[in-house]
């Protein structure tokens, strides 16, 4: 059977259970509210139906201008179904009936009030799913009235229906031609706009100088003036060039010094032409110079001298030629920049006029398209005016009725054999619900769901009853298999791999939690880890005596003497577990386990060994075990199954978050796999560890788990060394 399976022959057998044990509460339950029921229904008054159906029809109820905007939104919603037919039930269409019918004095009631509550109470309707149809079924111990009151109700809605869509339609109308006059009034504002702006302009019939001889909306209006501002704009241009130009020309010049001035005198284009020669004559008479010298005369020699005033007097012509050239580039300048400034008062007069003519145009423009669109408008409303109007006259009827009621001859209310039936169901589920109920008030823990669901935190695991020492057994034994669960859900709750530090509470006393920390020590010892057991029960410890050690010295006499923490460590017989007994028994245990020196102690253990297992006494009545939940990363919960309520293990778990502990599961420990049947889902490694397949069957198995569990200390222990005191560093 696979795991689905599994779980529901699980609960089928949990609620067979609890039928079994309250099962006479439940059949004098039954009993009493079926013969109730048949009473009932003997003496309740027979009354006949009368049955009408019909159809709502969706009527548009509002009038739109345009037909794109037309939409029957309200009539295909099931919002507006859903409303007609609250309406049937409503007062504007039962008066109706109540005063054609004088039902008030036929009921012989005080006030038509009392008719209409009358009325209503006797009067169902009901809607189909999907569909337009709905049923008026009216129930009076007449039958010819009970026929009579439910088509007059049918006719009573399509009337005042009839009514409330003919006044929103007048309405509608109404507003629509006050609207259409609204809309001529514009048209003509916008007509006498139109007309001016034309004058404005100087428009005769649609023609536009330069623009064409008619106007589109949207159109774009351009003048002959057009094509002159795009030529003043490339003079303006022209004009720009031409300065900065001059402008160059004239910083060019102005940074050669005087020398520099006559050497590029040939390359400034000078005005007179005489520059060129006397550049030549200036560079021969150097030469000359140059040549003078170096047949050995001196600078002082005659000849010498008449050729230094001929190449000054050529220096000082060549100079005025280039400042002549300089002022002339100037007045160049000042001309262009006139001639720019008259090009842009020109230009911007022509722009201001043209830009006035334009915004003329766009203006007669602007209001002929609206007279244009005004006019479309009217034409639209006027046609939905008079199509609406001509709408009124064929009115639609609102409601189809394809049956009538007709009186019928056999009583429709009380329905007997349904009456019985939903006693006898009634009857059933009041018992069932009692029984759980009884079951509910039970306040024993009986099950994961009870520990899951009021602490909200997992079951770690279910350990069998009557589980021994795992390390004082040889051999194969499933009773491990528990702790091994443990040990996998341990390390996938934990938060970090830093956080190894663990103590386990109890509520009360003889919950088994020793054993469940020594059991679980051994198996992750087994696993590989490197654990350390500490008996922190400093009231009743008893750890000691799993291992047959002395108790004698150990973590009292570390917290409160200098000794080392290798000499009150204990090296197991199981490879990898250490034990750390609980010393002397202090008076102050409490005090002692609150002090900084204990916080040392775990922070240091934490750091040496994989897993920090800590055995506190009971939480509920002392306050070591709160002390040792703040310090420790997780505090673990032993519960024996069906012994503490469940308001005990609810203040357990308080007290250990009141001292800042997170408790990360609850082991339930002690289970009766023979009474409690649902936990075979949980220990079934039981059954799957079986050797059913050797000799003997499964009575061979059995003997074989009761020969494990019967192996004696003795035996287990004469396979192993010695316990032996941590030397030294050989212990971390």
């Amino acid at each position: 059977m696979n795991e689905t399976g599994t779980e529901l022959q699980k609960h089928a057998m949990d609620t067979w259970q609890v039928v079994k044990n309250r099962f006479g509460l439940i059949s004098l339950s039954f009993i009493l509210i079926f013969a109730a029921a048949a009473v009932l229904t003997y003496i309740m008054p027979r009354k006949y139906r009368g049955h009408v159906e019909m159809t709502i029809e969706r009527i548009t109820q509002d009038i739109n201008v345009f037909e794109r905007n037309r939409t029957d939104g309200n009539a295909s919603l099931p919002e507006y179904l859903k409303t007609q037919f609250e309406t049937i039930t409503k007062p504007t269409t039962l008066y109706p009936v109540i005063e054609k019918l004088e039902l008030a004095k036929r009921w012989e009631l005080p006030s038509r009030q009392a008719a209409l509550a009358k009325l209503r109470a006797n009067l169902e309707t009901q809607s189909m799913l999907r569909s337009d149809f709905v049923t008026i079924d009216y129930y009076d111990q007449d039958s010819q009235l009970a026929a009579t009151i439910a088509n007059e109700i049918a006719k009573s809605y399509m009337a005042q229906r009839n009514n409330i869509e003919s006044d929103k339609k007048q309405k509608a109308l109404t507003v629509l031609q006050q609207q259409i006059s609204d809309q001529e009034d514009l048209r003509r504002q916008a007509q006498l706009r139109s007309q001016e702006a034309k004058r404005k302009a100087g428009i005769v019939g649609d023609w536009f100088p330069g623009g064409g001889n008619s106007l589109n909306p949207g159109g774009e209006m351009r003048s002959e003036k057009d094509s002159m501002v795009i030529t003043r704009e490339q003079a303006l241009l022209m004009a720009d060039q031409d300065i900065l130009t001059l402008q160059s020309e004239i910083d060019q010049v102005g940074k050669l010094t005087p020398d520099e001035l006559i050497d590029q005198a040939s390359g400034l284009k000078l005005e007179n032409q005489n520059i060129l020669a006397m550049t030549s004559k200036l560079q021969e008479l150097k030469v000359a110079r140059e040549g003078l010298i170096n047949e050995g005369r001196g600078r002082m020699h005659p000849q010498v001298l008449s050729v230094d005033s001929q190449i000054t007097q050529y220096k000082s012509l060549i100079d005025a030629a280039a400042k002549a050239h300089i002022a002339g580039l100037q007045n160049r300048l000042d001309g262009a920049k006139k001639k720019r400034e008259s090009f842009q008062d020109f230009n911007d007069k022509a722009k201001q006029e043209l830009m006035g003519m334009q915004s003329l145009y766009n203006e007669y423009k602007t209001a002929k398209d609206e007279v244009t669109y005004l006019e479309d408008l009217l034409v639209k409303m006027r046609s939905r005016f008079f199509e609406e109007k001509a709408g009124i006259e064929l009115v639609k009827s609102p409601a189809t009725i394809y049956s009538e009621a007709e009186p019928e001859g056999k009583p429709a209310k009380p329905n007997v054999a349904l009456h019985l039936a939903l006693g006898g169901v009634l009857g059933l589920m009041f018992g069932l619900g009692l029984a759980f109920f009884l079951e509910y008030m039970d306040t024993t823990v009986k099950s994961l769901d009870d520990v899951e669901r009021f602490l909200g935190v997992p079951v770690l695991a279910v350990v069998p009853k009557d589980v021994g020492v795992l390390h004082r057994s040889s051999g194969f034994n499933p009773d491990a298999e528990a702790y091994r669960i443990l040990r996998t859900n341990i390390e996938f709750n934990r938060k970090s791999p830093d956080a190894n530090c663990l103590t386990v509470v109890s509520g009360g006393a003889g919950e088994g939690k020793s054993t469940t920390m020594v059991n679980l020590a051994y198996v992750c010892a087994q696993g590989g880890y490197n654990v350390l057991l500490i008996d922190a029960d400093l009231r009743r410890p008893s750890m000691h005596t799993h291992f047959d050690v002395s108790h004698a010295t150990g973590l009292t006499n570390y917290l409160t003497t200098d000794i080392r923490l290798e000499d009150v460590v204990i090296r197991t017989q199981v490879e990898n577990l250490f034990f750390l007994p609980s010393g002397l028994l202090p008076a102050d245990s409490a005090g002692l386990l609150n002090s900084q020196r204990m916080v040392d102690l775990i922070a240091d253990v934490k750091s040496r060994f994989d897993l920090v297992l800590i055995d506190s006494p009971p939480i509920l009545g002392v306050s070591d075990a709160s002390v040792l939940a703040n310090m420790a990363d997780m505090t673990m919960i032993v519960v024996q199954h069906r012994k503490l309520p469940r308001h005990m293990l609810m203040r357990v778990k308080q007290s250990v978050e009141n001292v800042g502990g997170k408790v990360i599961g609850v082991v339930l420990n002690n289970v009766d796999l023979r009474s409690d049947a649902q936990y075979q889902y949980y220990t079934s490694y039981y059954t799957y560890y079986s050797p059913t397949n050797s000799p003997g069957g499964a009575q061979g198995g059995k003997a074989r788990r009761r020969k494990i569990k019967t192996e004696t200390t003795a035996s287990a222990l004469a396979s192993t060394q010695p316990l032996s005191r941590l030397d030294g560093d050989d212990v971390f």
